[in-house]
C-alpha cells in the first residue's frame, strides 16, 4: 500500500479524527481563555483610569488579582482536562494503527 494511501487512511478513521477533534477543542478553549485575559486586562485599565485615590486603586487591583486567580484556576483545569483528551485520542490512534499495520504484514 502507497504511503499516501496509509495517511488519508489515517486523517479519515474514527481515532484519527478523535484526535484533530481534540486538538480543535483544545484551541478554541485557549483562543477563549487568551480573548478572556484581555477583556481582563481592558478591565483593570479602565479602573484604574477612573480611579480618582490611592484606595480605589487598590481595590481595582484587588478585583483583578482576584478574577486573574479564579482564570489561572481555570487555565489549569483546561490543560488538564485537554492534557487527558489528547493522550487518550492520541493512545487510541496509536492503538489502532498499530493494529492496522500489524495486521497488514
Amino acid at each position: 500500500m502507497p504511503r499516501e494511501d496509509i495517511r488519508s487512511d489515517r486523517s479519515t478513521s474514527p481515532t484519527g479524527s478523535e484526535f484533530f477533534n481534540a486538538l480543535q477543542q483544545m484551541s478554541r478553549d485557549w483562543m477563549g481563555r487568551a480573548t478572556a485575559e484581555v477583556e481582563l486586562g481592558l478591565k483593570l485599565s479602565k479602573n484604574l483610569t477612573a480611579a480618582h485615590s490611592v484606595p480605589d486603586a487598590i481595590t481595582a487591583y484587588q478585583e483583578w488579582l482576584s478574577e486573574e486567580m479564579s482564570a489561572r484556576a481555570e487555565d489549569a483545569r483546561l490543560l488538564m482536562s485537554n492534557g487527558q483528551k489528547i493522550v487518550d485520542a492520541s493512545s487510541r490512534l496509536l492503538s489502532s494503527s498499530w493494529t492496522s499495520g500489524s495486521m497488514s504484514t
